[in-house]
């Protein structure tokens, strides 16, 4: 029996100096009030892998499983297998003259399942529930992160155990902070994370407006594309959980993947047509299209078949990469506005390589708040030089608008030039005809009176006679229309009174035949139905649609709806404006065209009003610009 006691007495010495010598390998972490926090790193913190899932409180903690806990040898602990359970240990020193109360927090929010044993009286130990797993509202903290009290009344160090699974590997990011510096860092937190998130609906509002004016898709994709980094962003900081699904834990598990996934193919799309990679790179717009759709079917297999696929997060590496890369190979090719894009996309790039080395356990620096929130900076980043290239393309197709204007003005004065020299022509033309028709009248009259003197030539001539005065018609129908074309243009030209206007549009009929020819002069399409065919309605020159029966009148939906002014005189009125630049008064008016001042004036403002609406179009329109104040008056 002696034998018996001494060889355990023995043993449990040997066990004893085992573990004290153990314990002298881990760093113990000592609460002091000159310190505002201190991060559990290196050897300052042990952990253990249980494979099987099976292991208790009571049995970690036995002094005969002391050794089995490893030293962690990286910057920060991860848990890189899912499918097991990761214990770890952490000796804090207490210190009961410490004036501040003490917490423990974890950084990580993706984290399921936290267990935190607290050491108490008699080696017992009480369970902290926490994680993501969990509704908000469990929480001891209402904070994104995950936060508990810790004990500081006795002297001594205190052996504490952290017990994690989680579906995902995550980083074990442990922190023990005063509550004065954890209230003063969480408000400087929130704070950024306000003007962060600010920030991106800003610049969604923004892009949202210039989408109104511009009417070009790309907007809506990067509207889209901040969104989704939005979301991302507020999932991976554990907002998303405080403020929008509390008491939701589930989505903690697939939002950020959703989310990822939404901001992977709208930042593809938006490069896709900020770049207008379709004309710049037309077989780098295929490929697009293909990574676009075997990342969609990646997608659907996460949300089918298992959802735990979403944590390879690494994959976004690929579409990423492939936008970046067309960006500069646009940029090569010498479309301007991609140099923009490349600098926001090697800030992205930047962000996201070191959110992963992070990730992986690789990164080489200790992980702190700016490394940990890299991709957060990036993303702002990211946002401005996009918003430039966005300004610079519109700037690119403003200019080449302008000297698209430029160059339509130099064909119009070209086609003026153009139409004064036919003029020219034409009266000369008209003067050499004039003048051998006179010679012909002579000679017909020279010709009677030899028919007259030689009456045995009186059937020859008089067929020839008749022949010649076909040819007259003939001639005398031409120069009609010849005069009647040259009078147009000289009434159109120059300043005229209201009888020799009216030689051009003497009657409604005629009023109403141009009035039809100018407003249906491309096609006609039904204003109901869009139809393009058409039937004669009641009305003069009015059109019925086949198909749904609307009818329109020729004077619908021009300035000259509604107008009791007869329509020949509202003609001459609106061609007077014109003429003068709505520089004749309503009195003048009144007096030309026999029409009372008021009516005269009421008629002569609404003209004035389509005149400045149309100021651009009517600044080189020459004689026919008055026409163009007839149509689209509404």
């Amino acid at each position: 029996m002696l034998k018996f006691l001494l060889r355990n007495f023995i043993l449990l010495v040997v066990c004893f100096f085992c573990v004290v010598l153990y314990a002298k390998a881990q760093v113990v972490v000592e609460i002091s009030d000159t310190a505002k926090q201190q991060i559990f790193r290196y050897n300052k913190i042990d952990y253990f892998e249980d494979t099987h899932n099976i292991l208790t409180i009571n049995q970690v903690k036995s002094p005969d499983f002391a050794e089995k806990f490893k030293v962690n040898k990286d910057a920060t602990p991860v848990t890189h297998d899912p499918n097991s359970t990761w214990w770890y240990r952490i000796r804090i020193g207490a210190n009961p003259q410490s004036k501040n109360n003490w917490i423990l927090e974890f950084f990580d929010q993706t984290i399921d399942s936290i267990t935190v044993y607290s050491p108490g009286q008699q080696n017992h130990y009480s369970a902290t529930f926490l994680g993501s797993s969990r509704p908000f509202t469990a929480r001891l903290y209402q904070h994104k992160n995950f936060s508990l009290n810790i004990s500081n009344n006795v002297s001594g160090t205190e052996v504490y155990y952290v017990r994690i699974k989680s579906h995902q590997p995550v980083n074990v990011i442990i922190v023990l902070r005063s509550i004065n510096w954890f209230i003063s860092y969480a408000l400087d937190e929130y704070f950024f994370f306000g003007v962060f998130y600010g920030m991106i609906l800003v610049f969604g509002l923004y892009n949202l407006m210039m989408f109104i004016a511009m009417r070009q898709k790309q907007y809506l994709y990067y509207i889209a594309y901040n969104l989704s980094i939005g979301l991302y962003e507020m999932c991976a900081d554990g907002i998303a959980y405080q403020y929008i699904w509390p008491a939701s834990p589930i989505w903690n598990h697939n939002a950020y993947g959703v989310a990822l996934f939404s901001a992977s193919i709208f930042s593809v799309l938006f490069a896709q047509s900020l770049l207008n990679v379709k004309v710049n790179a037309p077989r780098l717009n295929k490929l697009i299209w293909w990574v676009l759709g075997l990342r969609c079917v990646f997608f659907v297999l996460c949300l089918t078949v298992n959802p735990d696929w979403f944590s390879y997060k690494i994959i976004e590496i690929i579409p990423l990469t492939l936008a970046y890369y067309t960006g500069c190979y646009v940029l090569l090719k010498g479309y301007w506005p991609a140099r923009f894009f490349v600098i926001g996309y090697t800030f992205l790039l930047t962000g996201f390589v070191i959110k992963a080395l992070i990730a992986l356990n690789i990164w080489w620096f200790v992980v702190t708040a700016t490394s940990y929130y890299s991709l957060s900076f990036c993303f702002i980043m990211e946002m401005v030089f996009i918003s430039f290239a966005i300004g610079d393309k519109v700037r690119i197709l403003k200019k080449k608008e302008e000297e698209a204007q430029l160059h339509i003005i130099k064909q119009l004065k070209l086609n003026e030039e153009l139409k004064d020299d036919q003029n020219r022509n034409l009266e000369s033309q008209v003067q050499q005809r004039t003048k051998e028709l006179v010679e012909k009248s002579s000679l017909i009259e020279s010709q009677n009176e030899e028919l007259k003197a030689v009456n045995e030539l009186l059937q020859h001539q008089a067929e020839e006679i008749s022949r010649m005065n076909v040819l007259l018609e003939k001639d005398n129908s031409n120069l009609h229309h010849d005069i009647e074309k040259v009078t147009h243009d000289r009434v159109m030209s120059a300043d005229v009174d209201f009888e020799e206007f009216s030689k051009i549009y003497p009657d409604n009929e005629t009023c109403f035949k141009f009035l039809s020819d100018l407003k249906w002069e491309k096609g006609y399409s039904c204003r109901k139905c869009s139809n393009i065919h058409y039937g004669h309605g009641h009305l003069p020159y009015s059109r019925r649609c086949s198909k749904c029966g609307y009818e329109e009148s020729v004077i619908a939906y021009t300035i000259l709806q509604n107008t009791r002014i007869p329509i020949n005189k509202a003609f001459y009125m609106i061609f007077l404006m014109y003429s003068t630049k709505g520089k004749i008064s309503s009195h003048k008016l009144s007096e030309i065209l026999s029409i009372r001042q008021s009516t005269c004036w009421a008629y002569s403002s609404r003209i004035k009003k389509v005149m400045e609406i149309k100021k651009k179009e009517l600044k080189n329109a020459g004689d026919r610009g008055w026409s163009k104040l007839v149509i689209d008056s509404d």
